[in-house]
């Protein structure tokens, strides 16, 4: 399990590595909670780069499809979902920007993930789908992933068809920031990278933060928060008055 999650500084990023690729990078539970931590840990950092080891980025959950034994009491599969949401949860309460780096399939919970990076970088040859139905399993833990990030016939489109989609109709939905060609990816990684390397930190803080609340605001509100950040975070050393 220890190897399931590698996390490593790299100048001023903190990287996440999802590492297992010869099952696609499936996420079992006891990963997500050790991707939720990690997430947590590197709010120091400037920004948070997250990818998948191998051919995938991240195929869904281990447990996609497969049918319990039984039927497990209500609070213990609660508490088994819980980890999820809590996953879910770590990438909207990050104070610092997560980037995302897709190549291969993001499916299920890898879609979601796709979809939770505050910037998603994807090749072309990547795939994007919500499955969940096409297994009889109850969609809207995924949905919620997606909610603010897509629009409603992007979200209803993906989660009743189970279709999978390119990474060109990704960007066209919001799934994803930019779709280049599998051979220029690290190259755009790497430009982003070195945007974000030089950015103040104070402005990554606020730039985060606007974006975490703002969006869901009535304008007028939007517009007094922005206000607000700019006369106290503009006031910092490394910014310009």
């Amino acid at each position: 399990m220890a190897d399931d999650i590698l996390v490593r500084t790299s100048g001023r990023a903190t990287e996440i590595v999802l590492n297992r690729p010869d099952a696609g990078n499936g996420v079992t539970n006891e990963m997500a909670a050790a991707l939720a931590q990690a997430i947590a840990g590197a709010a120091e950092s400037h920004f948070i780069v997250l990818r998948g080891a191998g051919e995938d980025f991240c195929t869904g959950r281990a447990v996609m499809g497969a049918r319990p034994a039984g039927r497990p009491p209500a609070y213990e599969r609660r508490a088994q979902n819980e980890v999820i949401f809590e996953c879910y949860g770590a990438f909207r309460g990050s104070p610092v920007p997560v980037v995302g780096v897709v190549q291969g399939r993001a499916l299920g919970f890898g879609c979601a993930l796709a979809s939770l990076c505050d910037i998603t970088l994807a090749s072309t040859a990547a795939t994007f789908q919500l499955p969940e139905m096409g297994h009889n399993i109850m969609p809207t833990m995924a949905m919620s992933s997606l909610v603010d990030r897509v629009p409603r016939k992007a979200l209803m489109y993906l989660t009743y068809s189970t279709r999978a989609i390119d990474a060109q109709k990704a960007l066209s939905f919001g799934i994803v920031s930019d779709a280049v060609p599998p051979e220029d990816l690290e190259a755009r990684v790497a430009e982003l990278r070195e945007a974000l390397e030089k950015a103040p930190r104070p402005a990554i803080l606020a730039v985060k933060e606007y974006a975490r609340s703002a969006l869901s605001m009535d304008i007028a509100s939007a517009v007094d928060f922005a206000r607000n950040l700019h006369a106290t975070v503009n006031s910092a050393p490394d910014l310009r008055g």
